[in-house]
């Protein structure tokens, strides 16, 4: 089920700022500054949770989100222990 951008959104630490601050074109040099600078307003956000949440919850596999990159979240979900399956 695909989770929805709700209330949450509007009391986000980044509603103010560039959308494309959070989505950094690499991660090396310029794009690891910026992605540090997205990581510092996600570290100030009252709802980096549902942020983070609505990110793994429909698969965005770019930007950052809820404080996590791409590839910090790939991680996650891999690592995250599986839920029962209904056969």
């Amino acid at each position: 089920m695909e989770a929805t951008m709700t209330g949450w959104a509007e009391l986000a630490a980044c509603k103010d700022e560039d959308p494309e601050l959070f989505f950094p074109i690499s991660e090396v040099g310029p794009g690891a500054r910026q992605t540090s600078h997205a990581k510092a307003v996600c570290g100030r956000c009252p709802v980096r949770a549902e942020c983070l949440g609505y990110a793994l919850d429909n698969g965005l596999d770019h930007g950052v989100f809820g404080g996590a990159t791409a590839v910090e979240r790939r991680r996650l979900v891999h690592t995250a222990p599986q839920r029962d399956r209904v056969a």
